[in-house]
Parts: C-alpha cells; sequence; structure tokens
C-alpha cells in the first residue's frame, strides 16, 4: 500500500476532516546514469566545502539566505516553529466553479483519503456536495516546509487535490515572449475554415489513446545499441506553412479530416502537390519520376513515402528527402518489374 505524503486535518467550516495526501501520479521517464566517457565508472556528486573541498556530513548542513554581507542561518526546526498548526491542517478557504480556474495554475495532482473508516462518512458527504455543486475548494496547507494552494475536487467517488502555482508565478506572455503577434490579420474565410477543422478533428477526451512513443523509441534505441543492431533516425520536423500556402492549406486539411480513412491519401496528395507548387513557384514544372501509367509519388507526402520506403526496405531512408525517396521508391519499383 501507497504511503501518505502529508497527514493532517481537512477543514472547512467548523468540520474538520483526518486525511492523508497520497500522490496521484507516476512519470516512465528512463533514466540514465552518468559516466566517463570510455569508461563504466559512475559519476558521483558529493557534498563538499566550497573554501576546503573537504566532504561534509549531511547533518552538518544548514539553510543559510544571502542577505548580502552575510548569510542568515535557519534551523530546520525554526521553519517548523513559525507555522506549527498549518503545516497539519489543509484550510479551505471558500469554494470557486472550476472553470474559474485556469488551468495553467494547476501544478501536481494528488489523491485525498480519509485517516480511518470512522471518517468515511464525513468524506463522502464533502465529496458528493462538491460533485452535485459544480465546486472546488480552494485550501492552503504546509508541507516540507513550503506554503501550497490547492484546489479540492470530487473526481469519481473521491477527493483530489491539485497544487495550484500562486498568482505572482504566472508568467506574462507579452513581456516573456517578444514574437508573438498580437492581433493577427486574418480573413473571414480563413476563420471559417480554421472552425471547420477544428469542428472536422473534435472527438471525445480518451487518455488511453495517447501513447509515449519517445519513451519507446528510446527503449528501442537501448536495445539496438545493446546488440549492435542499425538505428533509424527521425523524419525531419515538417516544413512550416508559408502565408500564401494558409487559405489552401486549411482546405485540404478540412477535406482529409472529413474523409474516411480509406480515402485520405487523396487528400494528402492534394496539400501536399499544392505545398510544392508554391514552393517551386516561377520554376520550371517539376520532372515525374516512373514510367507512363505508374503512381506520380510526387502526389504523396514524405510521411507516405517513408511509410511505403520502410516497407520496400529502402536502404538510407531515414536521411533522404522527399525527392530522394521518390527516386528510391521508383528505383526499387522498376526492380521489382524486372526480377
Amino acid at each position: 500500500m501507497a504511503r501518505p505524503v502529508w497527514a493532517g486535518v481537512l477543514s472547512f467550516g467548523l468540520v474538520s476532516l483526518p486525511v492523508g495526501l497520497y500522490t496521484a501520479t507516476d512519470s516512465h521517464t528512463i533514466h540514465f546514469h552518468q559516466l566517463q566517457r570510455g569508461t563504466s565508472d559512475r559519476i558521483r556528486n558529493r557534498r563538499v566545502n566550497e573554501r576546503t573541498g573537504d566532504e561534509v556530513d549531511l547533518s552538518d548542513i544548514v539553510k543559510g539566505y544571502d542577505a548580502g554581507d552575510e548569510y542568515v542561518l535557519i534551523e530546520p526546526e525554526e521553519l517548523d516553529e513559525i507555522a506549527p498548526g498549518r503545516s497539519q491542517v489543509l484550510d479551505i478557504a471558500g469554494f470557486v466553479d472550476l472553470d474559474d480556474v485556469d488551468p495553467i495554475f494547476f501544478d501536481k495532482a494528488y489523491y485525498l483519503a480519509p485517516r480511518g473508516k470512522e471518517y468515511g462518512k464525513v468524506y463522502g458527504l464533502l465529496e458528493q456536495a462538491l460533485d452535485k455543486a459544480g465546486k472546488t475548494g480552494i485550501a492552503t496547507f504546509v508541507m516540507r516546509q513550503r506554503e501550497y494552494l490547492v484546489a479540492v475536487k470530487a473526481e469519481e467517488g473521491l477527493l483530489t487535490c491539485h497544487t495550484l502555482h500562486w498568482a505572482d508565478e504566472i508568467r506574462d506572455p507579452r513581456k516573456e515572449i517578444g514574437s508573438l503577434p498580437g492581433k493577427a490579420r486574418t480573413s473571414a474565410k480563413e476563420v471559417r475554415m480554421a472552425e471547420q477543422l477544428i469542428d472536422a478533428l473534435s472527438m471525445p477526451w480518451k487518455p488511453e489513446d495517447f501513447h509515449d512513443t519517445f519513451r519507446d523509441k528510446v527503449t528501442a534505441l537501448i536495445e539496438a545499441k545493446r546488440s549492435g543492431a542499425s538505428v533509424e533516425k527521425a523524419e525531419p520536423p515538417a516544413e512550416p506553412t508559408g502565408v500564401v500556402d494558409l487559405a489552401e492549406a486549411l482546405r485540404a486539411s478540412v477535406e482529409r479530416a472529413r474523409s474516411p480513412k480509406d480515402t485520405r491519401e487523396k487528400a494528402d496528395a492534394t496539400a501536399a502537390g499544392h505545398h510544392r507548387k508554391t514552393q517551386q513557384r516561377g520554376a520550371a514544372a517539376m520532372k515525374r519520376i516512373g514510367a507512363p501509367g505508374r503512381e506520380d509519388l510526387h502526389g504523396l507526402t514524405k510521411a507516405e513515402l517513408y511509410k511505403r520506403a520502410t516497407a520496400a526496405k529502402v536502404p538510407g531512408r531515414s536521411a533522404m528527402t522527399h525527392d530522394q525517396l521518390v527516386e528510391a521508391l521508383t528505383e526499387a519499383a522498376t526492380s521489382a518489374a524486372a526480377a
């Protein structure tokens, strides 16, 4: 069974509920050790005295605040003494509509559980009341010598606690990012097509449909290097859509999103063909590759070409450009036909 990371009392009005706080999420990040290059020797980080270079025992380390001309030393028990009650109480100040809390404020999620079966009724009462009211409790508490602002929510029969950023921790994007365009000039047609694309791509929220593919690739890389196998490189990122391309890219995207899966290749081909024509506007027409009657591979996107190249086991495909993939696939098809 999991152990609570914090235990105390959830207080709302004159009601007190002993609760435990449990971590709600896990990270499946692959962890690496630091080694000296050319060896299998681990790198160790040690706590050393900056002046003497001597290693310092953890029990001899204290917190110090840099006041300019000196350090003000603070002992752990002194931090506990200034808020003894706050470190044991999760105090709900009031209840707000969940929709009023901007998602940017949310940080980490925890589960709240009663510390004993005898408190189940009070716990269930708060959960049901929050659920029916559509409200979330805003509270503060101290954990590990730090005060937190939190939102207490009802979720499928239990209470969750989400730590929130303080208002002064949220950065102003207009001050932080110099490349924001402000109010962009767009045509009514472009806005309408963008809305159509959003509508066509709307879907129910099913988090289980999404998977950390990068972690799988890292695992595959590790296994490949262990066995001495070759590793395929990822495709380069897609080229940005130019202003001239925008309306046509939106139109083709809407067409593709609305098409059944078996006809989306045609829409992809249309979008890809327009993109290349825009890039080469003013230049000679593209040279067709392949024998008469053969499919024009130029009409496919690079992703589609790469998928075909993978199936055809074209060597070096991961580093090829769009046109190189077309040429390689054409040669592969010619060789297969002659065999």
